[in-house]
């Protein structure tokens, strides 16, 4: 992430907390929570040092959207890799595990600290979990267009980290 967008994400989103409030701009117009009308997934970790669970879990109090709030052992980095597998700490009989729970669109969150006590744990990896909900809110598989190529998708993504490369290098000039 360039300079400049590091250093706007961390004073607008965690120093002001702008988006929270309503403030936050994205081409000149004012971004809020509560205009989301999608189902939202959120993931907080329980031992994270940069964003709380219970900063995290705001976003069931701030959206009238279906949520779904994951709270996930482990930090900052290993609660959201911690990949699935068997043993070790995303597998079964590991050491991870994780809390989930849906609230529906215009219902009214319960508090963070009732919500860690009363939704149920689970032994292992959260991202199954985030894998089935991302089915349930998928429509049905189809077979890939004929045009959509694996070379030609290597092609595509070969140009897009070009571009990027590109982009951050003009944009390290300018923050200079």
């Amino acid at each position: 992430m360039p300079y400049r967008q590091h250093s706007d994400y961390l004073h607008q989103l965690y120093l002001n907390n702008d988006l929270a409030e309503g403030r936050y701009q994205v081409d000149g117009q004012s971004v809020s929570l509560a205009d989301i009308r999608v189902p939202v997934f959120a993931l907080g970790t329980l031992r994270n040092t940069v964003s709380s669970w219970q900063s995290v879990y705001k976003i069931m109090q701030l959206s009238q959207s279906e949520a779904t709030f994951c709270l996930t052992s482990g930090g900052h980095n290993v609660g959201v890799v911690n990949p699935p597998g068997v043993g070790g700490k995303g597998g079964k009989g590991g050491k991870s595990n994780y809390q989930l729970a849906t609230r529906q669109a215009d219902d009214p969150a319960v508090e963070a600290d009732r919500w860690l006590v009363t939704v149920p744990q689970h032994q292992g990896s959260w991202w199954p979990a985030l894998n089935d909900w991302l089915q349930h809110q998928s429509s049905q598989r189809i077979d890939r267009p004929p045009w959509a190529t694996r070379r030609r998708a290597i092609r595509r993504l070969k140009m897009r980290l070009a571009l990027m490369c590109w982009f951050t290098d003009k944009q390290r000039l300018y923050d200079s």
